[in-house]
């Protein structure tokens, strides 16, 4: 090991393997299939390979791949799915070089979610859906998520990744303080003399999610803010399985993997889904998107068996192994093949999600809205960080910068301004006569938990 301040010194014939080995393998193959169930019809898919964007040193390809899993109608899911990306990819800017745009993802993903559910809420319709939403740019995968489908990845060496978080009430203990501390109620449903049934849910509405897209009537503290987690993979690359909870509600991500293990992705899909129905019966709507990544100069081959799970954050590194030829110098100077954590965050809070410090301090104009991009006159926007505890640390032209609309949203979500006080008016008016499903519905309890000073939906 040199000496701080000393250069070591690489051979030629390593620098150029180096080079010869990244020209091959600078994009995967990506490889897709999906497969569905339908009981209410209101899951959706989105799924683009050879996506185009501009770039500062010429033209890119990305590929995405999105699950939206609707609830009380399919008007949520329907328009997320036609609208979400064009959202996200607005709010990254023109010109950036390829490590640049990948470093503005996670920032304009939590924008286009913002957005889309701001948008949709204004239509009035009050139907909702989570989002599983990923973005492959090279060997970079980027997963943003609301609700309770999810994303598992595993690598081509056999360790297991999460890649979503499950935003159930009855599983996140840190989503239901937030609830609270927002002016909702956590509870179950109070069928009258203190008996309670079902999943915790939140009140009013009865959702049992603490985020999604749409939901206009349960209240904002339902944020549409999403958990994002971003990836490096390893070039022996891997497979995705993103699947609803019609899929996660019935096998592990073991079982999930197992079963379809050495199939196509189109095969892959239709198997997990066929072992899902056949194990609890076609209850809810069950989808399952599969997606191998693979590198270019290696056939399709199935996957070897899956090594122990990495459960925690993905610090796990694999080194490729080499074969007995290989020279010295090349086993001195190989650089280890590893799955690397990127970016990581899960805060409902614009301001935390929008900090200056990462990932690209000049990402947002002065004068445009970091959320919906509105063009603003100076002096209209208002700074994200305004009512923050780091509000007295930063100068009044920090950004990013809201509309007023924009920060009207924001201080909802966070609890501090009422929100939604008609639309709970018209949950008391509401005759206990519609059943919408699993996620929220309203049904012959309601009047029990009106009762009970709680009132809403049923669930998903």
């Amino acid at each position: 090991m040199s000496s701080k301040g000393e250069h070591q010194t690489v051979p030629l014939s390593v620098l150029l393997k180096r080079e010869s080995e990244s020209e091959k393998i600078e994009n995967p193959e990506i490889l897709h299939g999906q497969a569905s169930q339908s009981k209410k019809g209101e899951d959706f898919t989105l799924l683009k390979t050879e996506c185009q964007r501009a770039m500062g040193d010429g033209v890119a390809t990305f590929s995405v791949f999105g699950l939206f899993d609707g609830h009380n109608g399919s008007a949520a899911a329907i328009y997320t799915k036609e609208n979400l990306l064009n959202n996200v990819l607005s709010a990254i800017p023109a010109d950036l070089n390829r490590d640049e745009w990948v470093a503005a993802l996670p920032r304009a993903l939590v924008a286009g979610f913002v957005k889309t559910d701001k948008d949709f809420q204004a239509k009035a319709k009050t139907s909702g859906t989570t989002v599983t939403f990923v973005i492959i740019d090279g060997w970079v995968v980027t997963v943003a998520s609301v609700g309770d489908s999810r994303c598992i990845f595993e690598s081509g060496e056999g360790g297991i990744y999460y890649l979503s978080a499950d935003h159930r009430l009855e599983c996140n203990e840190e989503e239901r303080e937030r609830i609270t501390s927002s002016g909702g109620e956590v509870g179950r449903l109070n069928t009258g003399g203190g008996t309670q049934i079902g999943p915790l849910r939140c009140w009013p509405g009865g959702l049992c999610l603490s985020r999604s897209i749409g939901d206009m009537d349960v209240g904002e503290y339902i944020v549409p803010v999403p958990y994002v987690k971003q990836v490096k993979l390893s070039t022996a690359g891997g497979r995705l399985i993103i699947s609803s909870d019609g899929v996660w509600d019935v096998l592990s991500a073991e079982v999930a993997l197992d079963c379809c293990r050495g199939m196509s992705p189109d095969a892959a899909a239709a198997q997990i889904v066929k072992e899902a129905v056949h194990t609890k019966g076609l209850r809810d709507d069950t989808t399952c998107i599969v997606v191998d990544i693979l590198p270019l100069e290696k056939p399709s081959a199935p996957l070897p068996p899956p090594k122990k799970a990495v459960k925690g954050k993905l610090k796990a590194m694999f080194r490729k192994k080499h074969s007995e030829a290989s020279s010295q110098s090349d086993k001195e100077y190989m650089e280890p093949d590893v799955v690397e954590e990127l970016f990581e965050e899960g805060s409902a809070m614009l301001s935390e999600r929008f900090a200056t410090k990462y990932p690209l301090c000049n990402m947002f104009k002065l004068f445009t809205c970091a959320v919906c991009q509105l063009e603003m006159k100076p002096g209209e926007g208002i700074s994200i960080h305004a009512g923050t505890s780091n509000s007295v640390k930063l100068r009044p032209w920090d950004g990013p910068f809201l509309c007023s609309t924009c920060q009207e949203k924001k201080e909802a979500m966070e609890g501090k301004r009422p929100s939604g006080s008609n639309n709970r008016t018209l949950l008391y008016l509401l005759p206990p006569l519609q059943i919408y499903g699993t996620k929220r519905s309203l049904n012959i309890l309601f009047l029990f938990s009106l009762f009970s000073g709680r009132h809403g939906s049923d669930s998903d």
